[in-house]
């Protein structure tokens, strides 16, 4: 008697890939507008250590740096941004579960 002739007890396990939290479109939402909030606040006070005249300077320029900081921000966080949108999403989704991020 061989092995081949010995029919199998269980059926073959097929992995599943895990849900990532990111597939909840509502969950990814949330999480890249963080993503991009946080990422405007850090490009605004970059752009404020510049020394360039964006749009030559005074109250203006102050204005339209914010939108310029949000601008890159967002666009940032669409391409991919920095990893903190799976983190916001991976801790969402445990607190919902109730588990640990």
């Amino acid at each position: 008697m061989t092995l081949d002739a010995i029919p199998p007890i269980l059926p073959p396990l097929t992995a599943k890939p895990a849900a990532s939290p990111l597939d909840d479109p509502e969950v990814r939402k949330v999480a890249k507008e963080f993503e991009a909030v946080f990422l405007g606040q850090m490009v605004d006070e970059m752009f404020k250590t510049s020394k360039v005249d964006l749009f030559g300077g005074g109250h203006a320029e102050e204005t339209w740096r914010s939108f310029l900081s949000n601008a890159v921000a967002e666009s940032l966080a669409e391409q991919g941004g920095t990893g903190i949108a799976k983190q916001v999403a991976e801790a969402m989704a445990a607190y919902r579960t109730g588990g640990d991020a």
